[in-house]
Parts: structure tokens; sequence; C-alpha cells
């Protein structure tokens, strides 16, 4: 384990999940840190139901970093279909019955990366019931992971700020200790507002991220986010971070140069409006005065007509660094 990089990787969703299954071919040293301010579907029933931490992004971080039987996979993948119980996650539920026979959540989840073997480790950002508040361009406050980017779309409005409740939030011991010994610290890719930022809002995470000898990796989207992110060019998105986290803690940015089919993105636009993310002219240059390289290649995959980072590319990419700029071993196949 010595001998191999240390990452930590920081977001929630589906963008971090794939990113890690992705990494954990390249190295056992993985810590996932999950946003925990999901309050919709499943995840957000069993905080209501169960006044436990949502489970959903952990899961799927679980899943991505997990050495199991496939079909354990699909158990822990599979939503019911019918009844009280219908597009609820058995993983979800596994881990709120993990929750109810262990002291707390935190334990919980060390429990669920031993019976899964996980590569390297899932922790929660903090252990505290957290919300998300955004204050938008009408001036209106919105409160709710969920209810955010469903308000800017049907009030064609957009996020000025976004912040969490209770203000102070402590992490987890393990997360501030993962992030000082790590040699690369990844943001995302994920939802900018609502999987990415909230985590640089918890009490000395931006701090601790700025000050530690990590370099550390904004992934930007491939594609603007409805209610999020609609307009955003990749240097909007930096700024954005930069601005919540009072501080620039970006040295990389990983962007997608690649030309996505035309057939694929009238399906986008048409859906809800989504737009490639690809730095504009000029971009790299306004990046560079921050201090931030800007890392550009063919990051995409497409499968089933759905856009996705490949996360073998990017995986590579982010390697690739370790070992040519801080001549780090152990970066082959893990």
């Amino acid at each position: 384990m010595q001998r191999h990089p240390k990452i930590v990787a920081i977001g929630g969703g589906t963008g971090l999940s794939v990113l890690l299954r992705g990494l954990k071919k390249y190295t056992k040293n993985i810590t996932a840190i999950v946003t925990v301010a999901d309050d919709g579907g499943g995840s957000g029933i069993l905080r209501e139901d169960l006044g436990m931490l949502p489970p959903g992004d952990i899961r799927s971080c679980l899943l991505s970093l997990a050495n199991t039987e496939p079909i354990m996979e699909k158990l822990l993948q599979y939503r019911f279909t019918d009844g009280n119980l219908k597009d609820q996650s058995f993983g979800n539920l596994f881990i709120a019955a993990m929750n109810g026979i262990c002291d707390s959540f935190e334990t919980a989840i060390k429990e669920m990366n031993n019976v899964l073997a996980v590569t390297g480790k899932v922790l929660p950002m903090t252990l505290q019931d957290v919300r998300l508040r955004a204050i938008l361009s009408n001036d209106k406050e919105v409160c709710g992971e969920s209810n955010i980017p469903k308000y800017c779309i049907e009030n064609k409005t957009y996020i000025k700020r976004i912040s969490i409740e209770p203000e102070t939030c402590i992490p987890t011991d393990e997360a501030l200790v993962a992030i000082k010994e790590a040699d690369i610290v990844i943001l995302g890719p994920g939802s900018l507002y609502t999987s990415i930022i909230p985590n640089l809002l918890i009490k000395n995470i931006s701090a601790t991220i700025y000050d530690s000898k990590a370099k550390c990796i904004y992934i930007s989207n491939i594609m603007t986010q409805p209610g999020e992110t609609d307009t955003y060019t990749v240097l909007q998105h930096v700024e954005s971070i930069i601005d919540h986290a009072n501080r620039n803690v970006i040295d990389y940015v990983i962007a997608n140069g690649e030309i996505i089919p035309d057939d694929i993105l009238t399906k986008y636009y048409k859906k809800d409006g989504a737009k490639p993310v690809v730095p504009t002219q000029g971009e790299e240059e306004k990046l560079k005065t921050l201090g931030i390289k800007l890392i550009q290649g063919n990051f995409v995959d497409i499968k089933k007509s759905y856009i996705r980072h490949d996360a073998q590319k990017v995986s590579r990419e982010i390697l690739e660094l370790l070992k040519n700029s801080f001549g780090l071993k152990g970066v082959n196949n893990a």
C-alpha cells in the first residue's frame, strides 16, 4: 500500500463513482470523501423516516471500489419495482440496517467497507445533518439539495451562492487526515453546487486542501447541468469553487476537448438544454493567471446515448501527472 500514490477524491453522485472505478485499477490508496447533503429519492426517504444520513452517494462509491462477486453488486444496486419500497435501492436498505446495528453511521460505513472488500475506503464528509441553501438571482432563498435545481429550472433563475445549514459543520477526523497525507486531491466530476462545493463549505476542508502537500485537480463536467450551471464555461466552474472555498485550492483542471456527435448533443439539448463545457478561447491563459494548469483531452465515454467521463482515460491522465510531475512510483496497474 505504501508504494501506491495516495489519492483523495471528493464529491458525490454518478460522476465520482464512475471515476473511482477507473482509479482503483492504478492504486489501492484511494479515499473517497462523499457529500451527505442529498435529500431526494430513496436516500431522502430513509433520511426522513430513520433520521439517518443519506446513503445513496456513499452506496455508489462503495460499489465502485468494491471487490465482490457480480451478483453482490447486482443485489446492492437492485431497486424494488412495486409496493411501499418501489424505487428504493436494496443497497440503501443494507446501509440503513448496518446503521441500525452499529453504534454510529460512521461505524456502519466502516463495516460496509470491510463487507465489500473495498479498495481504499469511503468516508462521509461529515456526520452532521447537513442541508443546502441557495440564494438565487431573483433573490429568493431555496432549501434542499433536490429542490434547488428544480426551482431554478421552473423559474428560469440561477444560483448566486450556496451555503450549508448548520453553518459550522465538522468534518470526520479521517477525512482531514486523508487530505493531509494525500499526493493528489480530486474534486469531481459531479454537480458543482450540490456535490462538489458543499464539501468545501465543511469547516477546515478547503484550508486543509490548501495547506496540504497534495496537488488539487478539478475535473470539469462534460456538459452543463440544468438548474445549476446552464451557461457555465470551465472558467466559471473554477471561479465558483474558488469563491466558495475563499481561497484558490486548484492546481490543475482536467477538461474535455473531444467533439461529441451532433445526434447525442441534440438529445441532451432537447431534453434539458444541456451544452458541452469546453474551454473557450483565452480561458487557458486566464487559468494560468490563477496559477492553474489546464489539461485538455478526449475524455468522453458514450454508452446508450449517455455522456460520461471515460474513467480509464481520466485516471491515466491523473496517474501520469503523478508519475511525471511528482516522480511517484507505483503508478501502474494496482
